[in-house]
């Protein structure tokens, strides 16, 4: 499993990454704004709210989303390929 160790929101609904093997860049969520409890992001101050919890190394925010981090890990190294 890989860990995140820093994140941030951005512009767009982009969230910058940091892994603790030193991958990081950014992955577009807007996608998402249409699923269940993700259409609380359509307020841009609850996506800003984001974090890593620090004892499972995910990204989260409050209300329970949380996101996996090999799946953003992959989406970063497929950026990464192209």
């Amino acid at each position: 499993m890989h860990r995140v160790t820093a994140c941030k929101a951005e512009g767009d609904y982009r969230l910058w990454l940091r892994f603790e093997d030193g991958l990081e860049g950014s992955v577009f969520l807007g996608n998402l704004l249409e699923i269940g409890a993700f259409q609380l992001w359509r307020d841009v101050r609850e996506f800003a709210k984001v974090s890593v919890d620090p004892e499972t190394a995910t990204v989260t925010w409050e209300g329970g989303i949380r996101l996996d981090p090999d799946i953003l890990y992959q989406d970063l190294l497929a950026r990464d390929e192209r």
